[in-house]
């Protein structure tokens, strides 16, 4: 039964309409073609007798072998090109040439190891240029998320929110995809009873997969195959966790609230979060990424409510404190209502270490390209470079701002800065930098 299973299935390529037979049949007399040639000039066959029955008996024998190897180097080449667009058409995608498709898929698997940590735009910013130097691409989602789209998902249906996994698989994808652009869709308004209203297509893809497949992680891992990404997306932790802020409104007072979403619409400054219940166990991939990874990067994005979510998980920060990676991360260009109002970077970095202990991230990518406070939203302002003398830290400071878009990262900077951080830094952390590249603010 196994050998007519083979058989079956090697002897499909005998089928007509294929387009593959002729063109091995091509080759074939191309290189039965060269062989004759290398024959002839070798001098076992008789060189007149035989281009007389081949029609050129009045060349000389060199020239009846030369004859012969260029029909049968143009057979052969003829062939080959032929059979490589029959076979590759049907995964060949847009207007690039296969061999280039190919070299860029060869070269991005050779890639670093790079895990990004975070959630919401800044996350899928900085996966947007990653993609473009390797496939070897691991971002950790926070789960915390219950707002929007994704709120009323997780709250009507019990799934992990997707709006983050959504935005970091369609980042990872091919841009000109119109599934990727599909995927993307927001319903408009419409009337309460369509129930439709402001939801997007991929959450409820990933909602509907989720059913489908059995769980959310596996409903990922599809979408992605879906859109075919370079790279994975994984949650830190499968535990339906909620963030609890503590923010100071008055001198002595401090007010707890429950909710990602309710946390940037209180009033107070954030002076602490936390994860309920505080001991969810890690995604065991996001573990063994981490500890395999080259280069681990945390943000850019919502200080609060994207990157400290994941770190908060207990297995996750222990991963990343026993990783031997160089460990990046990416301050934010501007601050953000609610939650990092008049924030530094020293502020940044004091608050992660608040929650985290000092030396988790021995290095800061920060921007230092100057930004008009007017091309920004009211409230909104730059994050400065102040850095106590004291710090312990080393500081990047790279031009990183979009220029469409002065509040955000600019993707292609973004992942050029931390390519060449990796290729500059050390396995233990400790960053050696290129003075024409960037400037190094050492407070230690």
């Amino acid at each position: 039964m196994r050998v007519r299973m083979w058989l079956r299935k090697y002897l499909k390529w005998l089928l007509p309409g294929l387009g593959v037979k002729r063109w091995l049949a091509v080759v074939a007399i191309g290189i039965a073609l060269l062989a004759l040639a290398a024959v002839l000039i070798m001098g076992p066959i008789d060189l007149v007798s035989f281009g007389s029955r081949i029609g050129v008996g009045f060349l000389p024998g060199w020239s009846q072998a030369l004859i012969l190897g260029l029909v049968g180097g143009a057979a052969v080449g003829w062939g080959l090109t032929m059979l490589q667009r029959n076979l590759l058409a049907p995964f060949a995608r847009g207007q690039t040439p296969v061999v280039d498709t190919l070299y860029y898929h060869r070269m991005r698997e050779r890639g670093p190891r790079i895990v990004a940590i975070g959630g919401g735009h800044g996350l899928a910013t900085l996966l947007r240029g990653l993609k473009r130097f390797t496939s070897n691409i691991t971002a950790i989602v926070t789960v915390a998320d219950d707002g929007g789209s994704s709120g009323r998902l997780r709250h009507a249906l019990g799934v992990l929110p997707p709006g983050d996994f959504r935005n970091c698989i369609t980042a990872l994808a091919d841009d000109e995809s119109l599934v990727t652009q599909l995927f993307q869709y927001r319903f408009p308004a419409a009337p309460a009873d369509a129930g439709l209203d402001g939801h997007n297509l991929g959450n409820l893809f990933i909602t509907a997969m989720a059913d489908v497949a059995g769980s959310f992680e596996r409903a990922v891992l599809e979408c992605s195959r879906v859109l075919s990404i370079s790279g994975r997306v994984i949650p830190s932790t499968l535990e339906s966790v909620t963030l609890v802020g503590d923010l100071r409104a008055e001198p002595a007072r401090l007010n707890r609230v429950t909710g990602e979403s309710s946390i940037t619409r209180s009033k107070g400054v954030i002076e602490r979060v936390y994860l309920e219940p505080d001991d969810a166990p890690a995604y065991p991939e996001a573990v063994r990424a981490i500890l395999e990874a080259d280069l681990i990067v945390a943000g850019p994005g919502s200080l609060y409510t994207s990157v400290l979510p994941n770190l908060l998980v207990r297995e996750i920060a222990q991963a990343i404190a026993a990783s031997r990676a160089v460990r990046v991360y990416v301050c934010n260009v501007a601050t953000q209502l609610g939650e990092t109002d008049g924030f530094s970077v020293a502020d940044h970095v004091d608050a992660l270490e608040n929650h985290l202990g000092p030396g988790l991230f021995p290095l800061i990518l920060a921007n230092g390209e100057f930004i008009n406070s007017a091309d920004l939203s009211p409230g909104v302002e730059p994050v400065t470079l102040e850095l106590p003398p004291d710090a312990h830290y080393l500081v990047m400071v790279e031009d990183l701002v979009d220029s469409a878009h002065p509040w955000r990262h600019d993707s292609d900077r973004l992942a050029r800065a931390l390519i060449r951080t990796l290729h500059d830094g050390e396995v233990s952390g400790s960053i050696g930098l290129d003075i024409n590249q960037s400037v190094q603010i050492n407070g230690g």
